[in-house]
């Protein structure tokens, strides 16, 4: 580490403490050549999980485009708020325990589906049917009999 006053890079570690709820490492530290002691922060630098698109293109991952989706198939349903965000944090811990760095937007898609199946056949039967471009009403028939099993 630089020291901030000398600029030389020649320093001993004098204190380390754990910050914000052991998120951060606070150090102390000295400089072996000018004798100043100053304050150093460590964290763990997280890479963004980013999306792979159906095109090959890819963007930062969103969890508000996930509850943008559910919260339009939920419209008029029995669904609560609170229920929605279950469904968003359970969806993200699970992308996030599966994937490092990049998901397919297959991936989410078919979570999503999977927990609406579970949360209201209707929501499932509208997400799909844009999901999954429904053309016609044998797709619709086939996603109902689906919701059912």
């Amino acid at each position: 580490m630089r020291c901030p006053f000398c600029k030389v890079d020649n320093d001993r570690v004098v204190d380390s403490r754990s910050a914000s709820e052991g998120g951060v490492v606070r150090r102390r530290r000295e400089c072996l050549a000018c004798g100043k002691r100053f304050t150093t922060y460590e964290r763990v630098e997280e890479a963004p999980l980013r999306v792979v698109k159906k095109d090959g293109s890819r963007e930062p991952f969103d969890s508000e485009k996930i509850r943008h989706g559910i919260v339009r198939a939920c419209e008029k349903r029995p669904v609560t708020t609170a229920q929605i965000d279950e469904v968003v944090q359970g969806i993200e811990d699970e992308i996030n325990k599966k994937y490092d760095r990049e998901v397919p937007t297959r991936v989410i898609g078919e979570l999503v589906m999977e927990r609406l199946k579970q949360l209201d056949s209707v929501a499932y039967v509208r997400f799909a049917s844009v999901y999954r471009e429904f053309k016609d009403t044998a797709d619709f028939i086939a996603a109902i009999q689906g919701a059912k099993n």
